[in-house]
């Protein structure tokens, strides 16, 4: 059958080529995506009659599209995971049903949440510190309303990215998502600047490279090389939904948990900050929130790249597990945690040598020298420890691809919601403001001594297979 020879090279192919072939397209794919918001962003920070307070509505305003993401991730990822692992055991029935279960997944939860967002919208922006001030929490409302509109087609393409990845096409993977990011790019100034349409803008631009993404998906979807999708692939089958869900929890997890982080984050900036000398002064309330979200989005562009790597790196998994060939699994684990760490160590270093470049992107020249000095601070103390963020990340999205989701979900527990929760509620009792820029580094430093551990016997497993 042709369908059997179409992914077979992922079991003779050097595996450092297939690392190469099928996570830089990943790694720019996810680059792409998260460059909607943080573009958003630089526009937004650099037009004068935003500014701060702009760029403090989108930090308010990003966790919200995370959880659209990590919905959209769980039903991609498992889908991916699974697909891959069936078609290593030549079982084609099974993939081209988890496909069309996963369309129709991501279709009815994606309209659900829009409907959510746009009836709750001034409870949910309140419960996420858009409240600091009248203006900030006026344009968190502007910029919130324009972003629902768009969930459907983010959705859609966000969860179908993994899932052409594993019908062996990462490089379609990259270009769907790259025309959205391209035509944002060249939207946000002329709807910002030209028209002068502030968050709405923004936000319209996002949406707008968000339905063509969509689109292209779309069309990808029926052109399948490995399976072919019919009617019977759209028909609900439990036996094979309750397969994806697993395998993508933890890509679930890891995102909503950001979110449950990146909240008791900005409600902890709102409380603390109103403490503080300077950003207890109504004009200034806004600095922390706006900082904040700012470096957590350096912090996602790296973690595009970990994820990236070793997303990218779930189809040769799947695929060699599901052939028997754990010798290629252990070799793929061990080259993908030293790619980990060399990302990470680049990163940790431009972070903490050029801060002050970095914040002047997000338009720091026009703010006040209270912002600047916060900023510059934050980004030192936040991202310190980037390189045991990588490396866990990369663990936990390996284990997932071994279909350990258990273990991969209690690791990514321990990182955002043991730690990335309680540190944050903890810490800025003792040491304020300041409390709130360390919880990262101590997360990743009791997270990587857990991922340690658990690779470590991973590793002896497969080499006793």
């Amino acid at each position: 059958m042709e369908e059997t020879k179409v992914n077979s090279f992922l079991e003779t192919e050097r595996i450092g080529k297939l690392m190469r072939k099928f996570s830089l397209p990943c790694i720019i794919s996810l680059l792409v995506g998260a460059l909607y918001n943080i573009v958003d962003q630089i526009f937004i920070a650099n037009a004068d009659y935003l500014g701060s307070y702009g760029n403090a509505a989108n930090s308010v305003v990003f966790p919200l599209t995370v959880i659209a993401l990590a919905i959209a991730t769980m039903i991609g990822d498992g889908c991916g995971a699974f697909v891959s692992i069936r078609l290593g055991a030549k079982d084609f029935e099974k993939a081209h049903k988890s496909i069309g279960n996963s369309v129709l997944l991501t279709v009815g939860s994606s309209i659900v949440l829009m409907a959510i967002y746009l009836i709750f919208a001034d409870q949910i922006i309140t419960a996420f510190g858009g409240t600091v001030n009248d203006e900030t929490f006026r344009l968190s409302k502007e910029y919130f309303f324009w972003i629902s509109l768009g969930v459907p087609f983010y959705m859609f393409g966000q969860a179908l990215n993994p899932i052409i990845r594993s019908d062996g096409n990462p490089r379609f993977a990259m270009i769907t998502l790259l025309v959205g990011a391209i035509s944002n790019c060249i939207l946000d100034p002329i709807f910002i600047f030209k028209f002068h349409w502030g968050m709405m803008g923004a936000a319209v631009a996002t949406v707008i490279g968000q339905i063509l993404s969509a689109v292209l998906s779309l069309i990808y979807l029926f052109k399948l090389k490995s399976v072919k999708l019919c009617k019977a692939s759209f028909v609900p089958d439990k036996s094979v939904i309750f397969k994806i869900i697993p395998l993508g929890a933890s890509s679930f997890l890891a995102q909503i948990s950001i979110v449950f982080s990146m909240a008791a984050v900005l409600n902890m900036c709102k409380k603390y900050g109103a403490l503080d000398l300077i950003f207890g002064q109504n004009e200034y309330a806004q600095i922390p929130t706006a900082v904040i979200g700012i470096v957590l989005k350096f912090f996602q562009i790296i973690m595009s790249i970990a994820i990236g790597m070793s997303a990218g790196c779930i189809p040769i998994v799947g695929f060699n597990l599901g052939a028997g060939r754990k010798d290629r699994v252990r070799e793929l684990m061990r080259l993908l945690m030293l790619a980990e760490a060399a990302a990470g160590l680049v990163a940790t270093i431009i972070f903490e040598l050029f801060p002050t470049q970095l914040i002047g992107i997000f338009g720091a020249g026009n703010e006040s020298v209270y912002y600047t000095q916060f900023a510059i601070k934050a980004i030192r103390i936040i991202l310190c420890a980037t390189i045991l963020s990588c490396i866990n990340k990369g663990v936990t999205i390996f284990l997932q691809s071994l279909g350990k989701a258990g273990t991969s979900t209690l690791l990514s527990m321990l990182r955002e919601i043991v730690c990335g929760v309680g540190l944050v509620l903890l810490l800025p009792i003792w040491f304020g403001l300041d409390g709130l820029l360390w919880f990262m580094a101590i997360a990743d430093i009791i997270t990587f001594v857990a991922s340690l551990a658990v690779l470590i016997h991973v590793d002896k497993s497969l080499r006793k297979s």
